[in-house]
């Protein structure tokens, strides 16, 4: 039976990936609106409405490193730490080279609404540097994520702001940051999550999304009389949270019929191999030329015929242009921000149950908090406690969000922002917040 293998060489082979918790940027324009409707459906007051928008701190620094050719090169990093009402700030940090203030702004943001929907003790943060590593030998981005810890080990911390990896940065980035904050406050694995399981990394964390994924769609067929064993699914997005959402829902006895990837889009209507097309996928880089079903259009692939779409890949997929052809009857977002507002207005007028990306992709900051617990602790969980907490919470969460669209007559989307929203709103007017 062919497995996924963990490199044995995480540092000598570094290579940067899109990690699962933010595949995709969403903007202050696509947040701010749910923010403030979700504000108008609790009746909070306009000056605590405003000051739970306002970040508690915007931390912009200079990385200058030198280059294995010898020449200097500088780098801009950036921290928002957005709200730490509910306990410290929590947010992945990205290499990319259109990193900016705004983009990071939003995804702080967007991260303190996320933590309080999944009910975990933590507020909203995000960082980025403005690179591309991939243009970077592995020891330039050991440099500068050394450099980027020393300008900003003061303002981050096991009780202050914890961050993870996010897009272009991985377990490795994570080792670099601990080891040198470690040089300034003695040895503290708790203060990033997603490292190397040698160096106090959780078990079931690469997995964590995508399982995460699983668990949330169980929750939401349930409620509709259904069982993941009778429906149909189509994935877009083969990385870390399609791959892993793919596995575990084939082997929960789920049909997957299409999948695609940047390489191209494979069907079968009788189910797909999952466990050969990882192997397809990790020997040939990507899913095309798989053996196992027909090649069609990865453009056509989220209009096919299906039960349940799940987008796991880019933002904005699903937009006016494309809504009205979908057939799927759920919508299980993994990745962030998948369909657009307009997309979602057509949907919910066809009936399509849409399960938001702010409770669907949870799974792994959930999981990034159990990492936490078990440093602090200084006690390690096996496998199996992990992934049982991971279901326990998310369909706790679930339940909550119903709860919260009974009472606000509103869908799932507002029902998650409005819960998500009360949470922090709530812990602010508790700890006092116009002192």
């Amino acid at each position: 039976m062919w497995m996924r293998m963990p490199s044995p060489f995480p540092a000598a082979f570094y290579t940067p990936f899109p990690f699962p918790e933010a595949l995709s940027s969403p903007s202050c324009e696509t947040l701010v609106p749910n923010f403030k409707q979700a504000a108008k459906l609790l009746g909070l007051d306009s000056k605590l409405e405003k000051s739970l928008l306002i970040p508690f701190r915007e931390i912009k620094v200079e990385c200058t490193i030198p280059k294995d050719d010898g020449t200097l090169a500088s780098f801009v990093g950036f921290r928002v730490q957005h709200d730490n009402a509910r306990g410290p700030m929590k947010g992945g940090i990205r290499y990319h080279h259109e990193v900016d203030p705004d983009e990071v702004n939003a995804l702080a943001q967007l991260m303190t609404w996320k933590t309080a929907v999944a009910n975990i003790p933590y507020g909203g943060a995000k960082g980025g540097i403005g690179c591309s590593p991939g243009k970077l030998s592995c020891s330039e981005l050991e440099r500068l994520t050394r450099v980027f810890t020393q300008k900003i080990h003061d303002l981050i911390g096991i009780h202050t702001d914890v961050p993870a990896p996010d897009m272009g940065t991985n377990s490795q980035t994570m080792a670099w940051i601990l080891d040198e904050y470690s040089k300034f406050h003695g040895h503290s694995p708790a203060v990033v999550t997603g490292k190397p399981i040698d160096l106090g990394g959780s078990l079931g964390r690469e997995a964590a999304t995508g399982r995460g994924v699983l668990f949330a769609t169980e929750a939401v067929l349930a409620e509709y009389g259904k069982s993941i064993k009778d429906q149909r699914f189509i994935i877009q997005g083969f990385g870390n949270v399609g791959s892993w959402a793919a596995q575990l829902i084939s082997e929960a006895g789920g049909k997957v019929i299409a999948i695609s990837d940047v390489t191209g889009a494979v069907k079968n209507t009788n189910g797909l191999d999952i466990e050969n097309l990882l192997k397809h996928s990790a020997e040939n880089r990507g899913i095309k030329g798989f053996s196992g079903g027909e090649s069609i259009d990865p453009s056509s692939l989220l209009t096919k015929d299906c039960d349940v779409l799940i987008p796991a890949a880019l933002g904005g997929v699903i937009n006016r242009e494309n809504a009205n052809d979908i057939r799927a009857k759920f919508i299980i977002e993994a990745a962030n921000h998948p369909t657009d507002p307009e997309a979602d207005e057509i949907l919910s007028k066809k009936g399509v149950i849409i399960l938001p990306d702010i409770y669907a992709n949870s799974g792994g900051v959930t999981v990034s908090y159990f990492e936490w617990v078990q440093n602090i602790q200084g006690f390690m969980w096996d496998e199996k406690k992990v992934n049982a907490e991971l279901k326990t919470y998310m369909t706790r969460g679930f339940k909550d969000m119903k709860e919260m669209c009974k009472t606000h007559n509103c869908d799932l989307r507002m029902g998650a922002f409005t819960l998500g929203v009360n949470r922090v709103a709530r812990a602010t007017v508790l700890r006092g917040w116009e002192a």
